[in-house]
């Protein structure tokens, strides 16, 4: 495959283009390039050029970086062949569609601050838990029982998981409850979050100084 790049094109040209076989066309700032499959058919409308080949997995892979968050845990893709750090937890997390990479500040504050706050035993609520990334990480901390809930069905977590959110909890259930959620709807939630735990890990949204933030309480 190939692609021409024509510049000041107008109506009549990319008429001619699409008459012409081309297989897709994509706008530019006062161009456009324009793909063929054969060489001969894209050199009427200019000098055709190669289309690299990119290898989108190793791309990818290379993109998610492990990373030490904390004090305690070594966040990893599971392609990544680095050791643990010594006295370090490895949290292996898929990046994919759901939220919860590990490399979003407020997915690394509340990582910080569960790490201190979360006791060997402890239950423990994810709510909003998309990839899942909180909850084990709170199993990987020793909590006794970790239930995740999302309104997303396809969200997630390493045990207990059902779709809805903290309403449908009772009261005083936990003893930590966590939410990385944008500051929009974890708001409202508040007084649900208060009553279902005695400690709450608050974050998804911005302080007063534009930084990313997670506030316990």
């Amino acid at each position: 495959m190939v692609f021409v790049r024509l510049e000041n094109v107008d109506e009549l040209v990319t008429l001619r283009l699409w008459e012409a076989g081309t297989l897709g066309i994509t706008e530019g700032d006062g161009f456009i390039d324009a793909f063929f499959e054969d060489v001969e058919v894209a050199s009427r409308f200019g000098e055709p050029q190669a289309i690299q080949e990119v290898d989108w997995v190793a791309r990818t892979h290379a993109a998610f970086p492990p990373l030490l968050v904390g004090q305690k845990f070594f966040v990893a893709a599971p392609w990544r062949t680095e050791p643990t750090p010594p006295g370090r937890m490895r949290l292996v997390i898929n990046p994919g569609a759901q939220c919860g990479t590990g490399y979003h500040r407020c997915t690394q504050l509340c990582l910080e601050a569960m790490e201190k706050l979360i006791r060997p035993g402890d239950s423990v609520l994810d709510v909003g838990s998309g990839s899942g990334i909180l909850s084990i990480a709170a199993r990987l901390l020793g909590a006794g029982r970790v239930v995740s809930c999302d309104i997303d069905p396809d969200a997630g977590g390493p045990a207990a998981f059902f779709v809805g959110s903290v309403d449908a909890v009772r009261s005083g259930t936990f003893d930590v409850v966590v939410a990385n959620i944008n500051e929009d709807v974890i708001g409202p939630m508040r007084p649900d979050f208060e009553r279902v735990a005695r400690v709450r890990i608050l974050s998804g949204f911005q302080n007063d100084d534009g930084e990313w933030d997670c506030v316990v309480i």
